[in-house]
């Protein structure tokens, strides 16, 4: 009888593990209070029951839905085998591995940063190509200009004359015949580069906010390092090399949480803090005055460009050469500067490593920005507002193209010759804050630049790739792993808040601006002709009041993007969520502490 009874409740047991989801099925047997071969006796009840029902249930599945699952399958495993050969590409896996055993994670932030960026590139370059290079090939004419290799660094010559630069646009409607179907390139112009700062948008704040979860909120964070040393090895490495490099990644990580859990809180007197204020104070007072300078050298040159080299040049070559000196002074500023800053930095002697390269990383991010936003003055007020439509069309358009050039050609050159020539200063160590900037100042440009040169992001994206493999040669070859071994998991949250702001937000104002009160030239470009670039909406916006089927996009254009109140409470409900959100993460941070001295006891 007792054994009827324990078959019974054990058939009703799986019947009820039966009818639960996976995820629940799971959960369910994991809380039995039984051993591990009885759980996995009920496991393997449950599945074949599983497997039988299934089976009945497929023999009743007509032939198309058969069909229909056969498909889904061989999709999934398509998509399976296909994120499993993305995983096993050197420039996502296999390297970064490699750098993380190596340099620690510190170093390896650089290049996942790196190469989220590129993904971002290879984005945005499909998109652009997508919906304005290919209708503009449907309705360009031959280019009769000749290429002599020149226009690589200059932008100009053959370049003019192609879909590079946003005049050789049309302003016309394309389509391929009289009654057919046709294409807006002012629209599709717009409406492509909006969406797409959209979609940029969203990304950086979901990544920022998924980063800060896993980084700040998430209890893992908090696990002691008996786990890490005791639970983290994979058994199904047989590989030697690869047991060698899993070795590594875990002594590098091992090491950086007990730097931060031994580090010792140095006890300076009276004196020694005086002297260590008055050299921050010292350095700071340094650094600002070198941006100051450089941004007034930056400001009188610009300045006097057009009228210093722009009329007394005939010569066509002349010309080209004279616009690059803006660039190219630009350029090596950005370049030499953040030298003279980390040097700054080791002479602070900083206890911590993550406060040198922060208090690094605002010393940069304060000169990229204030030179980025006298050029952005430059190129919106000093040029927009030249009487010359030939300049208009001519460096205006190509700003962008150039600071991006001279960028890459500066830091390869700069590479060279620190693998060459700098060896006898012997072997430094991978500057973080520096590379990182470089990143971000380069990215905000190709931003800032994708609405007169729709094509820029695939230029970023060859210059990301280079700058990828040359930084992982160099980095291999010329440098040493830190002296402090320390964790910066935290430091990819902050690359990607400094891409959101000053970055992405700076950026998204100078195209407001280009939008809404430039006004665009009348010899080139999608907009010519018009008052503003802006107004090509409100003429579509017109035409559709003709239509009764396009009423709610008048609407919507009239009582919500039109209207302030919108925008108030659009704001108001954001900031209420955000206040909310960082209620729950103190709530959260608060738990995790309440929990750990529950383990502890």
């Amino acid at each position: 009888f007792w054994i009827f009874n324990a078959f019974c409740a054990e058939a009703k047991l799986v019947g009820n593990l039966v009818s639960m989801s996976t995820h629940e099925r799971i959960k369910a047997i994991q809380k039995m209070p039984e051993t591990m071969k009885k759980k996995r006796e009920i496991r393997n009840k449950v599945l074949k029951e599983i497997t039988k029902k299934s089976g009945s249930r497929r023999n009743q599945l007509d032939c198309c839905t058969q069909c229909l699952n056969g498909v889904a399958v061989s999709c999934r495993r398509f998509k399976n085998s296909l994120s499993e050969y993305f995983h096993l590409l050197p420039l996502w896996h296999k390297t970064l591995k490699i750098i993380g055993g190596e340099f620690g994670t510190s170093v390896l932030s650089y290049f996942v940063f790196l190469k989220w960026l590129l993904t971002f590139n290879i984005f945005s370059f499909l998109i652009n190509f997508s919906f304005i290079t290919i209708p503009q090939f449907v309705a360009a004419e031959p280019n009769n200009l000749s290429f002599t290799g020149l226009e690589l660094i200059t932008g100009a010559g053959y370049f003019q004359e192609t879909v590079l630069y946003y005049g050789f646009y049309t302003n016309a409607t394309i389509s391929k015949t009289e009654n057919g179907a046709s294409y807006n390139m002012q629209l599709a112009y717009i409406f492509t580069v909006g969406i797409y700062f959209v979609i940029c948008l969203f990304s950086l704040v979901f990544s920022m906010a998924k980063s800060f979860r896993k980084n700040f909120i998430d209890p893992q964070t908090y696990s002691g390092n008996a786990i890490k040393l005791l639970c983290t090895w994979d058994f199904n490495i047989t590989n030697e090399k690869a047991v060698k490099l899993r070795q590594k990644n875990l002594s590098t990580q091992i090491k950086e949480a007990l730097f931060e859990v031994n580090q010792e809180v140095l006890n300076f007197s009276l004196k020694e803090r005086v002297v260590r204020i008055i050299i921050h104070l010292a350095s700071w007072v340094a650094s600002l005055g070198t941006t100051v300078a450089a941004c007034a050298g930056v400001y009188f040159l610009s300045i006097n460009n057009l009228k210093l080299f722009m009329k007394e040049h005939k010569n066509d070559l002349e010309s080209q050469a004279a616009m690059l000196v803006l660039p190219v002074v630009a350029s090596l500023l950005n370049a030499f500067i953040p030298f003279f800053y980390s040097w700054l930095g080791l002479l602070e002697k900083f206890q911590n490593p993550r406060h040198q390269i922060y208090v690094t990383i605002t010393r940069n991010i304060i000169l990229k920005i204030s030179i980025v936003g006298i050029l952005c003055y430059y190129w919106l007020n000093i040029v927009a507002a030249s009487e010359s439509q030939e300049v208009l069309c001519r460096d205006f358009y190509r700003g962008f193209y150039h600071l991006v050039n001279a960028i890459a050609l500066l830091c390869f050159f700069l590479r060279i010759i620190g693998t060459t020539v700098c060896v006898s200063l012997g072997v430094p160590e991978f500057d973080i804050a520096r590379n990182v900037l470089d990143l971000i100042y380069a990215q905000t440009l190709t931003w800032i630049g994708i609405f007169f040169s729709p094509l820029l992001p695939g230029i970023q994206m060859i210059s990301f790739s280079i700058v990828f493999f040359v930084k992982k040669v160099s980095l291999m070859m010329n440098c040493q792993p830190p002296r402090k071994v320390w964790r910066a998991a935290q430091m990819t949250t902050l690359f990607i808040f400094l891409l959101f702001f000053p970055s992405l937000v700076g950026v998204l104002s100078v195209i407001a601006v280009t939008v809404w009160r430039l006004k665009p030239s009348k010899e080139c470009g999608p907009f010519r002709g018009l008052s503003s670039i802006y107004a090509a909406i409100s003429e579509w916006i017109e035409i559709l009041k003709n239509y009764p089927g396009s009423k709610w996009v008048v609407w919507i254009y009239q009582n919500l993007l039109q209207s302030e109140l919108f925008f108030f409470i659009l704001s108001t409900l954001l900031l209420i969520i955000t206040y909310l959100y960082w209620q729950i993460i103190g709530g959260r941070k608060t738990m995790v502490k309440l929990l750990r001295k529950q383990i502890v006891n």
